[in-house]
């Protein structure tokens, strides 16, 4: 699917004062307005805030953190701590790593790319496509883009114990048929459409899908509709390949047991998650990819608004997902979109603002550490709050241990 340029801004708002003239308000025209409008006036990003976020991440037990912001004020940069601990090579906000379940918003542009090429349809039951697959006709290509299938997350029982359920799968390579096996022994968490249930096994059939529908490998359909139009250098899926190569962060995995020595988690196949979490990239490359999908450079305009229909996933209202998206409410006000990763060794988060003008990636180099993931969220506000103060009796975003993409164990 071709790329194209981004609205131009200035004749976003000129059509929207021409309609206003002529005594017609086109809802879509006016949204944009506001929407870039609102986007110019967002406060410069607290510098000062992203680095005490990044440093309270690693006083909570990362050896690393590094963010990238790019926006109308620039690109700004910041990193903490090591890359690797046994050389003691500082973090570099440029190295790459494990993206975990961020890869959920590629596998869902694609998905969603060949619904807007009339390949497949949202309300298509899965069984139409992949027939015999699932038990449950009823389950649609929207259930498993939405997370209510109410298929079993297969990752909850083969990491139930952390460090030796990861050393089991490490370097094993999985059938994408092996792990929707492994979900279909656990019974169903609800009825098709009922509510939400994160699930790796929902991203792992859409993997599925990709490829019969397309013929080709998911990672050839990453390459030719993602990777390769939006130039991004760094990002890749080497499935079953072990090794990050170039430039990389090294991944540490926090044991269940307190005071436990870290697991260098660096290589492994990540069969184990594939079409849901198996990407590699850097903090660039996110920022590109969550700027030119919000910005609607990767599916029609139409398309995306039915992958930003969000629906709450926490009972304080703040946090929501769509289709292969989440999007946060933070203090200020300010809404954003992207997605968190979680894979061992890392932890990520890509957002960005709804027009894409401005957009956040940040990484740890650890997991099965909740506080550090939760410190680690603070760069969200840092990043599209500025310097303001909430106003009283709001709430500050923090990250939920149920919004890890992962089974936690470590809670420290």
């Amino acid at each position: 699917m071709p790329v194209t340029p981004p609205p131009n801004r200035r004749l976003v708002l000129g059509a929207a004062l021409l309609a206003l003239v002529a005594g017609v308000v086109p809802i879509t025209v006016t949204l944009a307005a506001a929407t870039a409008a609102r986007a110019a006036e967002a406060p410069a990003a607290d510098l000062p805030a992203l680095d005490r976020a990044l440093r309270n991440t690693i006083d909570a037990g990362a050896p690393g953190a590094a963010a990238r912001i790019t926006g109308p004020d620039g690109v700004r940069t910041s990193a903490v701590g090591v890359r690797d601990r046994r050389t003691g090579a500082a973090m570099d906000p440029r190295a790459r790593f494990r993206i975990g379940s961020v890869t959920k918003s590629f596998t869902a542009v694609v998905a969603l790319q060949l619904v807007s090429e009339g390949r497949i349809r949202l309300d298509d039951p899965v069984d139409r496509h992949l027939p015999g697959l699932l038990p449950d006709r009823r389950i649609t290509v929207h259930h498993l883009l939405n997370h209510r299938s109410g298929l079993a997350d297969y990752t909850d029982a083969m990491f139930a114990r952390t460090v030796p359920g990861f050393e089991a799968v490490r370097n094993k390579v999985f059938d994408y048929r092996d792990l929707v096996a492994l979900s279909l022994r656990e019974p169903r968490t609800t009825e098709p459409g009922a509510s939400y249930q994160y699930s790796n096994t929902n991203f792992v059939v859409l993997g599925m899908l990709i490829e019969k529908t397309t013929g080709h490998p998911v990672a050839e359909e990453y390459g030719r509709r993602i990777i390769e139009p939006l130039g991004l250098r760094n990002t890749s899926y080497v499935h079953p390949g072990t090794r990050i190569r170039g430039l990389h962060a090294r991944g540490y995995l926090h044991p269940d047991e307190t005071g436990g020595p870290l697991v260098d988690s660096t290589e492994q196949t990540a069969s184990w998650a594939q079409s849901a979490g198996a990407l590699i990239s850097d903090a660039a490359d996110l920022n590109t990819f969550t700027s030119a999908l919000l910005g609607g450079r990767l599916l029609p305009a139409r398309t995306l608004d039915l992958m930003l229909a969000m629906t709450p996933t926490d009972p304080a209202g703040t946090r929501f997902y769509g289709l292969g998206l989440r999007r946060y409410d933070l203090s200020c006000g300010t809404s954003v979109y992207g997605h968190t990763g979680t894979v061992q060794g890392f932890y990520t988060y890509a957002f960005a603002t709804r027009d894409g003008r401005r957009n956040l990636a940040a990484m740890a180099n650890t997991s099965n550490r909740g506080t550090a993931n939760t410190a680690l969220g603070g760069t969200l506000e840092a990043a599209f709050c500025g310097r303001r103060t909430a106003p009283p009796g709001t709430r500050g975003f923090t990250m939920a241990p149920a919004e890890v993409d992962l089974p936690e164990r470590h809670a420290r």
